[in-house]
């Protein structure tokens, strides 16, 4: 039966050719629209989202700041400097704090052989390395506990400064000068799009530990303290607890936010979860609006069917023929019609996103790739507009007289 079917409702369209085309077409190109939409759309997300965690994903980055409020007898305006021990006194009083770094920076004259030249050095904890994405290329490695314990002299170096001092893929293990001070290159940074900083790009900088820094230099102030909650839906909380830890160690009052500036990184998260759910949604409106008029179209040709076929409806009607079977019978006509445009749809779609991917668009855009959530989305939105477009003309026909549709003919 579904093949009688089948070869009958291939027959009709054939016999009508550009109403059949037309509404393929219709089909086709809705098809296309929502999923190069939603592709595009959610590619795009992606790849922002990349970018933005160049810097590092869910991290709070805290300067220290000036009172903006008269407290406990200190005037405003009394500048706030963080101590060397206080990121692990924030450690220690806001339990919700998962990791933490404090960061000294220095712009210092850096040499290899008859080479000069000026980096951002930043001395920092080993879990700096996890909170700001620093991922070693293959063979080297971030700054280790043993590195700390021992105050080695060694240097995790950005993919910018190896290829400045040393040429690409040249620098590990060997030996870069910093203000005169030799140190072994442990890691490479792996390459990685970073959309923004507060100290220099990665790129170009130099990371060594803590405790090395400190031999040498001797600093009494951080410059910046990193850290990331437990939880990153309660990152908010961390930065209360902080402020108001800090304010009782400094003695400001606790909702002084002036004393301490913060970075919250996941404010970009939210922003760009909340801009791309309406983009998208927005996208997925102008695919379904075109599916849409294909589906007027499959509801025409569907009406002209029924119309030709008036006399053998009648018939079947006048042997016994139930309306739900004369229902479901050109319904299914209705999803062959929508199947073939869906079909061609689905690998034309297919067949832009490998032309797409072969342009080096990347850094903007990402890498396309049809996901089996769009998949499902599309197929569920034509299923629901091919229900909708098949249902009226299926209904008028299971509705037929007999005697009326025999007589008619």
């Amino acid at each position: 039966m579904l093949t009688k079917n089948l070869l009958q409702v291939l027959k009709e369209l054939k016999n009508q050719k550009l109403r059949t085309l037309l509404t393929l077409f219709g089909i086709i190109w809705g098809t296309v629209s929502v999923i190069l939409l939603l592709t595009f759309g959610s590619s795009i997300k992606k790849q922002m989202s990349k970018n933005m965690h160049g810097l590092g994903e869910g991290i709070c980055i805290i300067w220290a700041g000036k009172t903006s409020v008269n407290y406990a007898g200190f005037p405003k305006g009394r500048n706030i400097n963080f101590n060397n021990g206080d990121a692990e006194y924030i450690r220690e009083h806001v339990p919700i704090v998962k990791n933490i770094s404090p960061q000294y920076t220095r712009w210092l004259s850096v040499r290899v052989k008859d080479k000069n030249q000026t980096f951002g050095v930043h001395a920092v904890w080993m879990e700096f390395k996890d909170m700001r994405n620093l991922i070693s290329r293959e063979g080297g490695r971030f700054i280790n506990p043993i590195d700390m314990e021992k105050r080695r002299r060694v240097a995790f170096i950005g993919f910018s400064v190896e290829e400045k001092m040393f040429g690409k893929g040249k620098g590990l293990g060997e030996i870069i000068y910093i203000d005169g001070t030799p140190f072994t290159v442990i890691g490479v940074l792996k390459e990685k799009i970073q959309n923004s900083t507060y100290a220099g790009r990665d790129e170009d900088a130099i990371f060594i530990p803590v405790s090395t820094y400190l031999g040498i230099y001797g600093d009494k102030y951080i410059n910046v303290i990193i850290c990331r909650a437990s939880d990153v839906h309660k990152t908010d909380q961390m930065k209360d607890e902080i402020l108001t830890a800090f304010a009782k160690k400094y003695k400001f009052f606790e909702k002084d936010t002036e004393a301490l500036s913060i970075w919250d990184t996941t404010e970009m998260d939210q922003f760009l979860d909340s801009f791309f759910l309406g983009f998208n949604i927005f996208l997925g409106i102008s695919g379904i609006m075109t599916l849409i008029v294909g589906g007027i179209g499959m509801s025409n040709i569907m009406y002209v069917i029924v119309e030709e076929r008036t006399l053998e409806i009648g018939i079947k009607r006048a042997v016994g023929a139930k309306k739900y079977v004369i229902l479901l019978q050109y319904l299914f006509e209705t999803f062959i019609i929508a199947g073939i445009g869906a079909a061609i749809g689905f690998l034309i779609s297919q067949g832009v996103i490998a032309i797409v991917n072969q342009f080096p668009l990347e850094d903007y855009i990402g890498t396309l790739a049809l996901n089996l959530a769009i998949a499902i989305i599309t197929i569920v939105i034509i299923t629901l507009i091919t229900l909708i477009a098949g249902w009226g003309p299926a209904k008028h026909a299971a509705n037929l007289d007999p005697a009326v549709a025999i007589k008619g003919k």
